[in-house]
């Protein structure tokens, strides 16, 4: 490990990549199901390959898996073995990273030298995910310490030992979770980098109610989480976010919310929302103003807007 810290000490503005499950919708592909994206690690993976490498052609520097919606009892539900399910998510990182290598190969001397091998970051999704029930948006859902440990252990591990370059540690509502995982890393995983990035339907607080301050706390008392922020939350709520989180924390910040429509878990649809104003650039202007540091986007958002970030802030 030291990559992504590496990279955060010599890139001032990081392209991370955008939408993998609705992407796969908009292009056709049946998403509707419990594990999401991810049932395409078992039917077509070089559907989700191809995706990665797009974003990276836009000048993502780091791509994160398509394990977000994964997890070890989903699978074993769907009758694989332990084994097999700890071999599942090794491969969303082998994924990963042979999209790199591959548009890696085609870009000349001149353009690698324009920027940084991108970074594999092993999502690392809630609980919430795993329910499959919208309620990564609310946040309400309950589990001892151990609970939330034993569930995210195994994966974290197999994430690990595929070689991911750091871990996602991505829309988090809830802040019991927070702190298990925030105590999961240094008790069990302490050579392990990561980012925390929470969503939230306010101003105030994670999307279970706990509020910014507190999680933002326990980010700055993490050694190894080393950037801190949001995503899959509307764009117009960032701003105050960020401001409430610098007040407690002082890692580098990030930002990849969604398109800013509003997604109704029960019915799994999104609708316009008229509070949203801004393209995702505009949005990410602002934000590198407040010192964001890892801009990119989360669902809805497609390789053009993140080709248009890399333009816009790297040409």
């Amino acid at each position: 490990m030291g990559a992504f810290k590496d990279l955060l000490e010599k890139q001032d503005i990081i392209i991370l990549d955008g939408a993998l499950g609705t992407e796969l919708e908009r292009q056709g592909y049946d998403v509707s199901g419990r594990l999401w994206s991810a049932k395409y690690l078992l039917e077509n993976p070089q559907i989700i390959q191809d995706l990665h490498e797009d974003y990276v052609r836009a000048g993502s520097d780091i791509i994160i898996t398509s394990s977000y919606q994964a997890s070890i009892p989903a699978f074993v539900e769907e009758g694989f073995s332990l084994d097999k399910a700890h071999e599942i998510f090794k491969e969303t990182v082998f994924l990963a990273q042979t999209a790199v290598k591959n548009v890696w190969r085609g870009l000349s001397l001149e353009e690698q030298k324009q920027r940084f091998y991108p970074l594999i970051a092993g999502s690392v999704g809630p609980y919430a995910a795993y329910l499959a029930d919208g309620s990564e948006y609310t946040g309400s859902y309950h589990l001892s310490e151990e609970e939330f440990k034993d569930f995210h252990r195994p994966r974290i591990q197999a994430l690990l030992d595929a070689g991911c370059d750091l871990l996602a540690l991505e829309t988090i509502p809830n802040g019991a979770e927070t702190e298990a995982l925030v105590h999961l890393l240094a008790e069990e995983f302490p050579q392990a980098e990561a980012y925390l990035s929470f969503t939230a339907q306010t101003v105030s607080a994670i999307s279970d109610g706990t509020l910014i301050e507190k999680v933002g706390r326990l980010a700055q008392s993490s050694p190894q989480i080393m950037a801190v922020g949001f995503n899959c939350t509307a764009p117009h709520l960032l701003v105050p976010l960020l401001e409430k989180l610098k007040q407690v924390c002082d890692k580098p910040l990030l930002a990849y919310p969604n398109s800013g429509e509003i997604y109704n878990g029960l019915t799994k649809t999104w609708q316009d929302n008229p509070e949203q104003n801004l393209c995702l650039l505009d949005y990410s202007q602002l934000w590198e103003k407040q010192g964001v540091q890892l801009i990119g986007g989360c669902c809805r958002t497609r390789p053009e807007d993140i080709a248009q970030l890399a333009k816009g802030f790297k040409s």
